[in-house]
């Protein structure tokens, strides 16, 4: 039977295994970082046909380096909410170096 996460707490771990591959997070990391700058033109100058980018761009990136190069499922297809969360926290968590690009290979 699959585990259900019931808290962004207990989510974030397992999301953190799913991103093990240093492309695949240098992709989400770029995507993110895309995104953010996406949302911030599109709000200062008032093009808010930009916004529909948002998606594209962030499931695009973060889809290649799933497909392509970690080779699993996005979490998002079953846990869209907590996955989201959990982009930004690893977004914020890699700018911070809390966590590593180049994460240490599970065994």
């Amino acid at each position: 039977m699959e585990k259900r996460y019931k808290s962004l707490k207990k989510f974030y771990p397992f999301y953190l295994s799913e991103h093990v591959n240093a492309t695949c997070r240098i992709l989400h990391f770029i995507g993110t970082s895309l995104v953010l700058l996406n949302l911030i033109w599109a709000l200062s100058t008032g093009n808010f046909w930009a916004l529909w980018l948002i998606p594209v761009i962030g499931y695009g990136f973060a889809w290649v380096g799933h497909f392509f190069f970690e080779k699993n499922t996005p979490a998002t297809f079953q846990y869209p909410l907590y996955s989201l969360a959990s982009d930004f926290i690893m977004f914020k968590d890699l700018l911070i170096g809390k966590q590593p690009f180049l994460p240490k290979k599970a065994n």
